[in-house]
């Protein structure tokens, strides 16, 4: 989802006479909270409560290479936008390497590191909030099309209680997200199955919550991994507002959630 244009403001603006300064204190700032650089920690959920509060998605994109991501570095600074930048668990290999097996996902890991270590070195100049994100980490990515939410809800607590102490983000996807990325194929799961209910959603909400704010849900909208011509996808984020009103009703809390939308690759405009 694409941020809109020119949102992070981090720049200081000129001073405006003090009854005009007054008049805006009650109003919500349009000023990103966070400095430019890779985001971590409380700044990080700063920025995601920022975005949620001007009603934005922040983009989240796959690099296979430093010139990958510094293209897509470039492209948030062009546009003044905040941007994820995220490595699967193919990307890490391919960046480790082809000549190297990845035995216990050694070349996984190493390759992802790498690339993390280069985001990190170049985020600073360009002048923008970077996220670094791990995109996948499964169980046997928990065989997907036959995936437990029981199973991996009680996994997700038990990671999120231990990133909680070095507030480290967690994004926990529950349901089926269809198509095929890094060599898991649910391209064959009745549409139907692709959209995660609002009671689905609000059990992560319930059983994460109590441990730590840290936490973001992907839930299933008629979503799908791979590369699709537009129309051939057939989402439903309406879902989502759905979702969010019915853990705001449970919780108590206005808009709770941090919502993610997931595998977009096929969508309109209009989607």
């Amino acid at each position: 989802e694409a941020a809109h244009p020119g949102r992070w403001a981090g720049r200081k603006s000129k001073a405006e006479p003090a009854a005009v300064a007054e008049e805006k204190k009650t109003e919500p700032s349009t000023a990103c909270p966070v400095k430019s650089g890779v985001v971590v920690g409380d700044d990080l959920l700063a920025l995601f409560k920022w975005a949620k509060e001007q009603s934005f998605a922040i983009p989240a994109v796959n690099y296979v290479a430093s010139s990958s991501v510094n293209a897509v570095l470039e492209s948030a600074a062009k546009s003044e936008n905040p941007v994820i930048v995220q490595v699967s668990q193919g990307c890490g290999a391919f960046y480790c390497g082809k000549g190297i097996k990845d035995d216990g996902y050694k070349a996984t890991i190493a390759g992802s590191i790498a690339l993390a270590k280069h985001v990190r070195a170049v985020a600073p100049m360009y002048d923008v909030p970077v996220v670094i994100h791990s995109d996948h980490c499964a169980k046997n990515w928990y065989a997907c099309t036959s995936m437990v939410d029981e199973e991996n809800i009680e996994a997700c607590k038990k990671h999120l209680t231990k990133m909680a102490k070095m507030k480290i983000w967690l994004e926990m996807e529950i349901g089926i997200t269809g198509g095929v990325e890094d060599g898991v194929d649910n391209s064959g799961v009745a549409k139907v199955k692709l959209c995660t209910s609002a009671e689905q959603v609000y059990s992560v909400y319930e059983a994460l919550a109590p441990i730590a704010p840290y936490f973001s849900i992907a839930a299933a909208f008629g979503n799908v991994h791979g590369v699709y011509k537009p129309g051939n996808v057939k989402l439903r984020p309406e879902l989502l507002g759905q979702h969010q009103e019915y853990a705001a009703t449970k919780s108590g809390s206005p808009k709770p959630l941090y919502l993610v939308f997931h595998g977009g690759s096929g969508s309109t405009a209009d989607d």
